[in-house]
């Protein structure tokens, strides 16, 4: 007989922060791969591929409405995880993290708007620069090696988690379109039936599952945009903390969590990174990359993110209203703000619900996007590799 293990199998949420490479390298391939595709003798294949209708809708629109929902009800499991059971369970483990999101959130919309000033019709795409990739930042930050001390890992991850928070937010507020309230009125009856069933102690996933699909079809027909669904649905999943542990195993959410996430980082991302980053490169040149909606995102993310989080971070400090994590530098909090602004998935999914899935600003926003982050990583990664403490020599 096989015996027990004495404590419950860690969350999925850990066994990324061990592994964070892996999913976030993938997502670098795809996005390399899409590129490739799209400046090759494939490039015909694989707009025409993204174009072809599945049941009504293209399939870079299945992408982008059903199978990201995934990734979106994976985000919504994590938010909370770490709000009722992670490290930021705690406010004062909140205030910090929280300061240095509103901040990188604040910062790069506002260099986004200085290059696209209302009522510019691409003052719509100021939400783009506002996001960070947490696979993409935390895969650059585990290149670093040993020299990222794990402190430095908990404030990125708990960063990027409220400012996903905040992303969902900006998405369900200012990129709807058409809203319908008979829609909304039935979503907001079927997300009340979740809640009631969490109140009721219900704990049986299989009653869940059902109405949360029922919640994205009529969040779809809302105007609303699906993938909110899936936070919400994730917001409803029990979650059961278990005294000394941080995950029960026997909590829905944990289970939930786990058996998700290695689809989400493995094939949702990747497949949503080759369908959405590829563009031709063919015509760009430099007043291709001055041109508004492209500074803005690139500068945004490069430029905004970094003086959005260091100077936020470093103001909380200077004031009193939060701690800076012991152990980590100057240097090293500022790296982590260049990390922060490696916008990717969240960015290029908020430039498709602002500017659509064709034209001249789609194209521009991607190309803002992927140089703005590419700038970021490369930056960052220099400024911890060369920051941080050497291991100790045994």
């Amino acid at each position: 007989m096989t015996p027990r293990p004495s404590h419950p199998p860690p969350s999925a949420l850990r066994n990324l922060l061990s592994h964070e490479a892996s999913g976030g390298l993938i997502l670098i391939a795809s996005a390399a791969a899409a590129m490739v595709a799209a400046n090759s003798g494939a490039a015909g294949l694989y707009q025409s591929t993204l174009a072809t209708k599945v049941l009504g809708l293209s399939v870079l629109h299945w992408i982008n409405d059903a199978l990201m929902t995934l990734f979106f009800v994976m985000v919504g499991l994590e938010i909370k995880r770490e709000l009722l059971d992670g490290h930021l369970a705690l406010w004062a483990h909140r205030i910090l993290p929280g300061i240095a999101a509103l901040g990188g959130m604040i910062a790069p919309a506002l260099v986004y708007l200085a290059f696209n000033q209302p009522p510019a019709a691409t003052a719509r795409g100021w939400g783009i620069p506002a996001a960070t990739d947490i696979a993409f930042s935390l895969a650059v930050l585990a290149l670093v090696g040993s020299r990222a001390p794990v402190q430095l890992k908990v404030l990125l991850t708990a960063l990027a988690i409220v400012d996903d928070l905040g992303a969902i937010v900006i998405i369900a507020l200012f990129y709807g379109t058409d809203l319908s309230l008979p829609m909304l009125g039935a979503a907001a009856a079927v997300f009340a039936a979740l809640i009631t069933l969490n109140r009721l102690g219900v704990m049986r996933l299989a009653v869940y599952i059902p109405l949360g699909l029922l919640l994205w079809y009529c969040v779809l027909k809302s105007g609303v945009h699906a993938t909110v669904a899936g936070v919400l649905f994730a917001l409803t999943v029990p979650l059961k903390p278990s005294p000394g542990h941080p995950d029960d195993a026997h909590s829905p959410l944990h289970n939930l969590e786990n058996a998700i996430q290695p689809w989400v980082a493995f094939l949702v991302m990747p497949v949503f990174g080759f369908a959405n980053a590829g563009v031709s490169l063919g015509g760009i040149d430099l007043a291709y990359l001055l041109q508004p909606v492209t500074l803005g995102c690139m500068l945004g993310l490069f430029i905004g993110k970094q003086i959005g989080v260091f100077g936020s971070v470093w103001l909380a400090v200077k004031l009193g209203v939060a701690r800076r994590p012991g152990g980590l530098t100057g240097m090293q909090l500022y790296g982590l703000s260049l990390l922060c602004g490696i916008g990717f998935t969240m960015s290029l999914f908020i430039g498709l619900l602002a500017f659509g899935e064709t034209g001249s600003w789609k194209d521009q926003t991607k190309v803002g996007v992927l140089i703005g982050s590419l700038l970021s990583a490369i930056a960052g990664w220099t400024v911890l590799r060369f920051s941080g403490q050497p291991p100790r020599s045994q």
